[in-house]
């Protein structure tokens, strides 16, 4: 009886977690460059009355056995790796992944930070940074003199400069990816680090051979969170911690009637 109190807090504890989840998902539907989380859940320990496959007889075993489960927790948070809608914006700093990969961006504690936000600016130097001032890594130059600026699918820049006909190159963006990117730590600011569970970066040029995605000028990633699949899981978040809550009531409601019957 007791049990049934226990595991169902449980079922409504990570239930909670679900929503507060489906919240951070929601809240960040408008942010360019976010990817969505999914919560996984795994069953907590069983109390095992009779073992699966103990004696039942000399000649005989338990075919199934006695268990009774203690609940749920939350195991993890799924980075849901899902290309985002790109919409163009007509700024030529702006860029869009398309396919696999990431940013490199350069950190304040000097750390590589990894991003599929691309709405990069010039900083005093003419730097390529991000709107928190991170520089693109490897660092690329914007002459403050230029006239026209173009990225190739490839991460080329080019730039054209006065009295110049020719386009001049100026850099070159390379992407990284990850053997498991849903292990990359996230800190905020549509930035991720580098974990033992990501491995190491594979970093090259974008639309490469080791199957990075290309960069699109002038167009910039929506979230990939879709609104609708978050409202049907904040109903299934919503319904399942109700279910909980009323076996939480009903084992109450038991209890008090073996308290009644005691007196």
């Amino acid at each position: 009886m007791f049990h049934a109190l226990y595991t169902a807090a449980s079922g409504m504890t990570a239930q909670q977690l679900n929503l507060d989840n489906i919240a951070n998902n929601l809240a960040n539907s408008s942010t360019a460059g976010f990817q969505s989380r999914r919560v996984q859940f795994s069953d907590l320990l069983y109390q095992n009355t009779v073992m699966p496959g103990a004696a039942a007889t000399q000649q005989t075993t338990v075919a199934s056995g006695l268990q009774i489960g203690l609940g749920t927790m939350p195991g993890n948070t799924e980075i849901v790796q899902t290309q985002g809608d790109l919409t163009s914006t007509g700024n030529p700093l702006d860029m869009a992944i398309e396919g696999l990969g990431f940013f490199q961006i350069l950190l304040p504690n000097g750390q590589t930070g990894y991003t599929r936000a691309g709405s990069f600016q010039t900083d005093q130097q003419g730097n390529l940074v991000t709107a928190n001032g991170d520089a693109l890594q490897p660092p690329i130059n914007i002459p403050a003199a230029a006239t026209n600026i173009t990225i190739g699918s490839d991460g080329t820049v080019s730039v054209t400069l006065p009295g110049q006909t020719q386009t001049q190159q100026v850099g070159v963006i390379q992407l990284a990816m990850f053997a498991n990117p849903g292990g990359l730590n996230s800190i905020g600011n549509n930035t991720y680090l580098a974990t033992t569970a990501s491995g190491n970066p594979v970093v090259g040029a974008a639309g490469g051979a080791d199957g990075l995605g290309t960069i699109q000028q002038g167009m910039l990633e929506q979230s990939n969170v879709n609104v609708v699949d978050e409202f049907v899981n904040m109903i299934l978040a919503q319904r399942g911690y109700e279910s909980n809550s009323r076996v939480i009531k009903a084992a109450d409601e038991m209890l008090q009637q073996l308290n009644q019957l005691a007196q």
